[in-house]
């Protein structure tokens, strides 16, 4: 039974839970979900962004590459990764270790908590929007399974970086949208003020998204968010993900490409 059927959580509750601080990010599930996890680091272009983690493990006896976008613990370690919002050498990186993966046959999973992209000057000369748009491209045509989730905020085109998969997952308490409420309260209402009210009607939680087909299962969590029991969640996602990438790796792998392009021109034909 979800959290979610015992005490109903409004949208702007499930923000406030993805935004919490004691919640687990992606460090944190890499290391506790899979062995022998070695990082990666840089883009082979300007430089290393701690706000995306990324390297070789495995599951299952199984090799993947793993990659997340990754929040700090605390002060010190949210401004180190920039509050878990990437620059365009954090989507570069991303891609390299894609690209790599798929050249050696390994899955991709992803781990997915951003607020957005990050929206400053420097990103902007660097070429936020065209890495991006380029990890979008490259990610629809990769020949590897690849599964996402999204284990907290699920902002933008910054999340979407990360999500164009075979399966896309949602914890219970994660949000996934277009921007975040104050954003789009910013935008639509001039005050920044009105997000809670935002958040009601932006549809951002993860009954919304599946129902919606755009995700493709809900992972509950326990009564009061993630981090109120890390390894129950742990295993959780880990059931998950061996569920399906054990069917996916035994799949054709033109038709698990063909799967994710369809998947994601229906959801764009649907919007």
């Amino acid at each position: 039974m979800y959290s979610s059927e015992i005490v109903k959580k409004s949208p702007w509750d499930k923000l406030n839970i993805a935004r919490d601080k004691n919640r687990p990010n992606a460090r944190f599930y890499i290391e506790n979900i899979f062995n022998d996890f070695l990082e990666l680091h840089g883009d082979r272009y300007y430089k290393d962004d701690s706000a995306i983690i990324g390297g070789i493990a495995s599951i299952n006896n199984i090799n993947v590459t793993v990659i997340g976008i990754n929040k700090g613990k605390d002060t010190l370690e949210n401004i180190k990764n920039n509050f878990g919002m990437p620059h365009p050498e954090g989507y570069r990186k991303a891609l390299r270790l894609m690209k790599q993966a798929e050249k050696f046959n390994r899955p991709i999973i992803c781990f997915v908590d951003t607020p957005g992209a990050f929206c400053g000057i420097e990103a902007e000369e660097r070429g936020q929007g065209e890495a991006i748009a380029q990890n979008l491209f490259v990610m629809s045509k990769l020949k590897t399974p690849i599964i996402s989730i999204i284990i907290g905020e699920g902002g933008s085109g910054g999340a979407l970086a990360l999500a164009v998969a075979n399966k896309v997952y949602m914890l219970e308490n994660s949000i996934y949208s277009i921007l975040s409420p104050e954003g789009f309260a910013s935008i639509l209402w001039k005050d920044a003020t009105r997000a809670k009210e935002a958040s009601e009607v932006m549809k951002i939680t993860a009954e919304d998204l599946k129902s919606f087909n755009i995700i493709d299962s809900i992972i509950e969590e326990p009564i009061g968010g993630a981090h109120e029991d890390p390894k129950f969640m742990c295993d959780k996602i880990k059931e998950n993900i061996i569920n399906d990438l054990e069917k996916l790796i035994n799949s054709d792998l033109n038709e698990v490409v063909d799967m994710r392009y369809d998947k994601f021109r229906k959801i764009g034909n649907f919007y």
